[in-house]
């Protein structure tokens, strides 16, 4: 279980789990960065409601191959994309993070586009709206970039290879080499940077504040569609449904989706807004994050929507087949994103967690009624109807289960993050997670951190049996805490879950060794050494109990004391030759110490006054020299 690519093996910190590994019912695991790489790579985007982009990503191929033979459309249509990106990337080499070819954008093309104008804002944001630190290579002159996320690293090498290439930051500005569609050649502008509103998995979304050297005031804001869309002014939806559209569509290719969005501010909005801002990181209280939320939701409003970006974050080597092998093994495998439910159900099918021939069960907030009821601006009675949703799918879906028609081991659950939400209740919970135990795949969409944990200790206080949860980022912390047993993936998002956990691999198909192998040898191992045990002491027992019948229970035992604990040094690997060699070579260490000690201290003056080594100091020097270093 030795990752060679980054040096990393695998690492025991907790030992007295071993055997809880051979017993494994159920695992529940992230999604980026355990089942995939966490590598992002800029792969297609929608900008004023035209999609580019020509890559082809690896959900995409198994969806193909799932539909049907090389025959299909569908895949007939895969193989000429993946043709057409193959004679692209002859002529241009490939960079990491960046694998997006569409000749109408690209070396500077798209300034022959019809909304040329949206497209330089769109890709300004993608400079400008991150958080990223330049590192210029002083031999070569090439730019790369140190940044939070994967996300954030392979948007600005985007921006950089469509021409707008982020290049210094400061405490208080921004500089890009950006292509001039004016001038036709590239310009460097400098742009005064306000005020920066963090991303969190609580806003799901991240702003920039800048002044442009024409003393515009912009507000830049990226972030998931669930909360981008709502905060679109009426002016500013021009290309709403397009882009609503093409999102769905990367999701069903399984790549993750961010929608960009502006907004030009004036003077004394943003005066308003930077005092309650500074005022609010400023406080000392514990409900400073609430507050500086609060303040931030004010300004993230009425915003110009501008399109959409999509990466592809590829799965690991091995991940379907070991996924595939623990199913075989009767395992569980519940997968916990923060994607889109089309995201999560087409990876689950590129990974083999979804397999052909399984029935789905859905669970969705968005159902006809709900929809309706959210034009009425009504939040209890939206509630309300959520909630009743809910519950009826589930009692839907239980009975399915007890269908006589029906296999469990083909059913697979999949529920959205506001359905979870309600599923997690009291009054809810028992129903949720005797659906969801039934089932032989789980997939919880868009979940936040404290669902994770949530869900994780449901299955472990319902389920009775052993539960596993694994991932790699801070977000999944509380969930490997909440597991029987956490195992943490030692990626790219730091340490803190390799901190939390009791096992720690550097790939997730290690999973497979280290529950099917490892851990069902060391249960076995210690099971046969706890039934040989019980075996040997009964027989021991029983022996001495029959010979007292016979002894009129006189208390005089069968068993000589010698002669048992010499018999029980008989064995292969514990011969008296052996017992005999270990103990001379203790009377030979034992006399080489004391006399070399004697002789070295015995009769040298040892203080001022003459005196020698007295057994305070002798002691201890031979003490040094039998268990010292």
């Amino acid at each position: 279980m030795y990752y060679e690519e980054t040096d990393q093996p695998a690492l025991a910190r907790t030992s007295n789990l071993n055997e809880e590994l051979g017993q494994v019912d159920t695992i529940l695991s992230d999604k980026t960065g355990t089942l995939t790489c966490n590598s992002m790579e800029f792969i297609k985007c929608s900008i004023a409601g035209t999609a580019f982009g020509r890559g082809v990503t690896e959900v995409e191929r198994a969806l193909a191959g799932r539909k049907g033979s090389s025959k299909s459309s569908l895949a007939e249509e895969v193989t000429e994309e993946e043709s057409h990106v193959e004679d692209l990337t002859e002529a241009k080499s490939l960079i990491k993070g960046f694998n997006f070819r569409d000749e109408r954008i690209m070396n500077g093309h798209w300034v022959n586009e019809p909304r040329a104008d949206i497209i330089q804002k769109f890709l300004q944001l993608l400079a400008i709206c991150h958080t990223a630190i330049p590192d210029i290579d002083e031999e070569t002159g090439r730019v790369s970039y140190e940044a939070e996320s994967p996300d954030e690293a392979a948007f600005v090498i985007a921006a950089r290879e469509l021409g707008f290439e982020f290049y210094n930051r400061t405490q208080t500005s921004i500089s890009v080499h950006e292509l001039d569609p004016i001038y036709g050649r590239k310009v460097e502008r400098a742009y005064k940077l306000l005020s920066i509103l963090e991303f969190s998995s609580s806003r799901k979304r991240m702003s920039v504040i800048i002044r442009t050297e024409e003393g515009k005031i912009l507000l830049l804001c990226k972030g998931a569609d669930s909360v981008m869309f709502e905060r679109l002014a009426k002016n500013g939806r021009e290309f709403e449904e397009k882009t609503k559209e093409h999102i769905n569509e990367y999701a069903d290719a399984g790549l993750r989706t961010l929608v960009l969005a502006y907004r030009e501010l004036d003077e004394e909005e943003y005066v308003e807004f930077d005092k309650e801002f500074t005022e609010a990181k400023n406080l000392v209280s514990s409900d400073r994050e609430e507050i500086v939320e609060q303040v931030s939701e004010k300004i993230e409003r009425d915003l110009v929507l501008l399109g959409a970006t999509a990466v592809e974050d590829k799965l690991q080597n091995g991940v379907p087949e070991c996924i595939d092998k623990l199913a075989q093994a009767g395992i569980k495998i519940w997968v916990l994103t923060g994607d889109k439910m089309e995201t999560a159900i087409n990876i689950g099918y590129a990974c083999s967690l979804l397999r052909q021939g399984m029935k789905q069960i859905v669970i969705s907030s968005e159902t006809p009624e709900v929809k309706a009821l959210e034009k009425v601006e009504d939040k209890s009675m939206v509630a309300k109807a959520l909630k009743e949703s809910v519950v009826h799918q589930i009692n839907e879906g239980k009975a399915l289960l007890t269908s006589p028609d029906e296999n469990s081991e083909a059913l697979a659950l999949i529920i959205d993050g506001t359905s979870l939400a309600y599923a997690l209740e009291k009054d809810v919970k028992d129903l949720f997670i005797e659906l969801a135990i039934g089932c032989a795949s789980v997939i919880c969409c868009r979940s936040s951190p404290k669902q994770k944990a949530l869900v994780t200790r449901l299955v472990k206080e319902r389920n009775g049996n052993t539960t596993l949860a694994i991932g790699d980022g801070a977000n999944d912390v509380g969930m490997l805490q909440e597991a029987d047993i956490g195992v943490g993936i030692s990626g790219v998002e730091g340490m803190q879950a390799v901190m939390s956990s009791d096992v720690a691999i550097a790939q997730f198909c290690f999973l497979e060794r280290l529950l099917l192998v490892h851990g069902h040898w060391c249960y076995r191992r210690i099971s046969s050494m706890i039934c040989y045990f019980f075996y040997k002491n009964i027989a021991f027992g029983f022996t001495i109990f029959f010979f007292e019948i016979y002894a009129s229970f006189s208390g005089q035992t069968a068993y000589n004391d010698w002669y048992l604990s010499l018999i029980m040094s008989s064995s292969h690997h514990f011969r008296w030759l052996r017992i005999l060699g270990w103990a001379m070579n203790g009377v030979v260490t034992a006399t080489i110490i004391f006399f070399f000690c004697l002789v070295a201290m015995g009769s040298q003056a040892f203080r001022k006054g003459g005196q020698v080594v007295g057994f305070e100091i002798f002691g201890p020097r031979c003490t040094h020299a039998l268990y010292g270093p």
